[in-house]
């Protein structure tokens, strides 16, 4: 056997990529815990248990943004603040393609393995051009945050709002905060360190962060793939199959969510408003408004919204715009006698019974996990904790005020949540999946029978 040839015969005394994958982010989880629970981490007089560093972790490492510390920016000190920042940074990329790119950077030759390992990870149907990928990935990802950095620095500083301590900013702490908002916000992570503790509500208004906010949440959640193929190609027709999907989608929720809110909170919401709460709840978690006051209606648009959640290959979370695209249409095909196809293209089988695998997962996970919740707090509104578990799952963030108020309990069940909507349902279902190098070849065929449906 050809030295570090990866074939068939030998792929099973491989570990599978899935398991790698897993485990490089509950190290970056049990890093993280350790460094906040560091006094330094803390400002002076401040205290945080250990559920509040690991809640605070996996919140930062699976871009949710929920938190059981009512003010991040008050609590941490900036030695924390920026462990915070890195921690959505590596959640967001992933600690594998940081550690990918800093490899070839330093030009050391990767294998085969470490080949298919980022094809897991990236969701890439193969492993050619690989590393010119993560290249571009990486690049296009810090110039898009450098640049949201430089505009929201200055809206800080000309915009400021009185800190916790009664006082305005400095442009230095400006330049901290306009980093860290970029940062969140294009991970859809929804951290923030104003010191409010009512994330952006003090700048509902304010027009110019609304925008570059729900600019940087879109790029992030877009996916990288889209981005590079986007600035490849530039016209319409030569985008692939999964970017016209991506985009039509992801338009349409926008669309559809703007004018769906703005409807159930005419009185409430203003244009604005409804525009940055149909981007922000799919995935991103920021908030300028108090979502413990929305309608049933906002409310059950929200709740959608949030487990469609952004794009495959991005930096957030759901089930992805690609996945229910592909499932309506093979409803409204089936119906109609045909097979699935968008845009003069077949979709597979494949793809189609891994979009079903992954949206009854995603049923299942979220039905199970309130149930335990809800046995956890039965003294809280159902509403509120399905909302909390959608929330978390979907790495969202958006909350309705309780999650500081949940027992460790219910708290470790959303962290469970957010790491399995993180690292992705089809990574863990993967796990059991022995024929991940190739196609299922079983050698037992077994007779097929009809089964009645419906």
């Amino acid at each position: 056997m050809t030295k570090g040839v990866f074939t068939k015969s030998n792929a099973k005394n491989k570990i599978p990529p899935y398991l790698y994958i897993i485990s490089s982010f509950l190290i970056v989880i049990f890093v993280g815990t350790l460094l906040l629970l560091l006094p330094i981490s803390v400002q002076k007089g401040e205290h945080i248990s250990f559920i509040d560093a690991f809640f605070t972790t996996v919140s930062s490492v699976c871009v949710t943004g929920l938190t059981v510390i009512p003010n991040v920016g008050q609590t941490f000190s900036v030695f924390g603040k920026i462990i915070i920042a890195l921690l959505i940074e590596i959640g967001g990329l992933s600690f594998l393609t940081l550690t990918i790119f800093f490899m070839i950077t330093f030009r050391v030759k990767l294998g085969i393995s470490e080949s298919f390992l980022m094809r897991e990870q990236l969701n890439q149907g193969s492993i050619k051009d690989l590393e010119k990928l993560i290249v571009k990935i990486v690049i296009i990802t810090l110039s898009i945050q450098f640049i949201g950095a430089i505009i929201s620095t200055f809206i800080f500083y000309f915009s400021p709002i009185p800190d916790y301590i009664g006082r305005n900013w400095t442009f230095g702490e400006c330049i901290g905060l306009g980093l860290f908002h970029s940062i969140s916000a294009f991970n859809n992570a929804g951290f923030d360190i104003l010191g409010t503790s009512i994330s952006l509500l003090p700048y509902s208004s304010n027009i110019l962060l609304n925008v570059v906010t729900m600019i940087l949440i879109i790029l992030g959640g877009i996916g990288f793939t889209v981005l590079i193929d986007i600035y490849e190609n530039k016209r319409w027709r030569r985008l692939s199959l999964h970017s016209k999907i991506s985009l039509i989608t992801t338009s349409f929720l926008i669309i559809f969510g703007t004018i769906a809110i703005k409807c159930s909170m005419w009185n409430d919401l203003t244009l604005l408003e409804s525009i940055f709460m149909a981007v922000t709840c799919r995935t991103a978690g920021y908030s300028t408004y108090d979502m413990s006051q929305i309608s049933n209606v906002c409310y059950c648009v929200v709740l959608v919204l949030m487990f469609i959640g952004a794009s495959s290959g991005s930096t957030g979370g759901g089930v992805k715009t690609s996945t229910v695209f592909i499932v309506i249409n093979f409803i409204v095909n089936y119906a109609l006698g045909k097979s699935a196809n968008a845009f003069y293209r077949k979709i597979s089988n494949k793809v189609l019974l891994k979009a079903l695998a992954l949206i009854n997962f995603a049923l299942l996970f979220n039905v199970l996990m309130t149930i335990i919740i809800c046995a956890f707090e039965p003294n809280i509104d159902f509403k509120m904790l399905l909302f909390e578990q959608v929330s978390a799952f979907s790495t969202t963030g958006l909350s309705m005020g309780i999650t500081s108020k949940l027992n460790a309990g219910s708290q470790f069940v959303l962290c469970i949540s957010m790491f399995i909507g993180r690292v992705g349902p089809l990574t863990f279902m993967g796990m059991m999946n022995k024929h991940w190098l190739s196609e299922a070849n079983e050698n037992v065929r077994y007779v097929e029978e009809n089964v009645m449906i419906g």
